[in-house]
């Protein structure tokens, strides 16, 4: 749990919609010690824009040695140098700019991540489990039968909002020679799955924790290759022991698979617990979608594990959702309105549910993710397999 301390009510909701998960909030100082005194074992304050910075320098200084756990983390809209140095100097952990939420939750995120350092990770939930424990997480793959669909857009939004709750998410970008997740979320592909190939016979639970690049509390992204070239390396039989890791790490694992039928992709399909079938509002979309759904009938894949989603939905192209339905067969899932702040979000490497979580686009978003998401279901038939074999080991 977070504590939230802001004078403004707005700013407040914000706020907590931005971190996501429980957080509790404290519009007066006093309210702020009351609740820090009720919960000892909270982890992290965070001072929003609106609260003088005297309350969180004294605060951190008195909490440092009675309380080390305890992390303080200021957000101001202007970060003066004496701002910084008096705030690092009481220990204050962070101090981020009011307008750069993805800095925002990194910075709530290491804070966290050194609290439960401090207390010995025993109560820490950072993907941190024991090798011979296996979370029963769910393995969501992210696929469209043609390109410009918006998969990548869907794929990166829908880790970020199962990840509300305090669940554990690995996006994985499974394009291996044109993958765009890292552009998208603006992180430096310094650790890629490409690191995976020099151990692809012996790689563990801690070896995968070194390839992924933590985005924001909760979200973990194993990165595409640099270099395309790299895509021939990696084995589907790889894929499948990295998906099999990952799932027993992390509550979900979603994949954002290319827009072509390889082994890579059948590895992915093959671990699945759910399929998100993504399309555009086009008549050469649909028929891409159905000549997909039959194949998916050839492979045996289940059709209740799959969700169709139509993606920049608008009604004034001229295609009904009835007319969908009617050509693939099968019912819509979700659809997701059109809407430029999309793409401006995408320039500006903001996923739209962060940068602005009322929005229709984000709200459809995180239905999805609520509502069809979590659903009990049945161990993918990949899964089947790997686990026979990892028991005959």
């Amino acid at each position: 749990m977070t504590i939230l301390y802001e004078p403004s009510r707005q700013a407040a909701q914000y706020f907590a919609m931005l971190i996501g998960g429980d957080v509790r909030t404290a519009g007066q100082l006093a309210e702020l010690e009351a609740i820090l005194e009720e919960d000892p074992q909270e982890q992290l304050v965070l001072f929003g824009p609106n609260t003088p910075v005297i309350e969180a320098v004294s605060l951190a200084a008195r909490q440092r040695l009675a309380r080390p756990t305890l992390g303080v983390v200021l957000l101001r809209h202007h970060l003066e140098v004496d701002v910084l140095a008096e705030a690092i100097r009481s220990g204050v952990r962070e101090v981020a700019n009011v307008n750069d939420p993805p800095s925002i939750l990194a910075a709530c995120a290491r804070s966290q991540d050194l609290s439960r350092r401090l207390q010995g990770g025993a109560n820490g939930r950072a993907g941190t489990a024991e090798a011979s424990d296996f979370v029963d997480g769910k393995v969501v793959t992210v696929y469209a039968a043609k390109g410009g669909s918006g998969k990548t857009m869907l794929a990166t939004n829908l880790a970020i909002a199962l990840a509300a709750g305090e669940k554990r998410v690995c996006l994985i970008d499974l394009d291996l020679t044109l993958g765009d997740v890292a552009i998208m979320l603006q992180l430096a592909p310094e650790r890629t799955i490409a690191d995976a190939v020099p151990v692809a016979d012996r790689i563990d639970e801690t070896g995968l924790r070194t390839m992924v690049t933590n985005y924001c509390p909760g979200v973990d992204v194993l990165l595409a290759p640099v270099l395309p070239t790299v895509a021939a390396q990696i084995s589907r039989d790889l894929v499948t022991e990295i998906l099999y890791l990952a799932r027993s790490m992390y509550d979900y694992v979603v994949v954002d698979g290319p827009a072509v039928f390889n082994d890579h992709v059948l590895a992915a399909l093959d671990s699945s617990h759910r399929y998100i079938l993504v399309a555009a509002p086009s008549v050469t979309a649909m028929k891409n979608l159905r000549i997909l759904l039959d194949t998916f009938d050839v492979l045996d894949y289940r059709k209740e594990n799959a969700l169709v989603v139509i993606n920049r939905a608008d009604p004034r192209l001229g295609l009904t959702p009835a007319d969908i339905e009617r050509v693939l067969r099968m019912p819509i899932t979700a659809q997701i309105p059109a809407s430029r702040d999309v793409a401006i979000g995408i320039n500006r490497g903001m996923p739209i549910v962060l940068e602005q979580p009322t929005h229709p686009v984000s709200e459809a978003i995180r239905e999805l993710a609520t509502q069809r998401i979590g659903a009990d279901l049945t161990t993918p038939r990949g899964l089947k397999a790997m686990l026979s074999r990892r028991g005959r080991r």
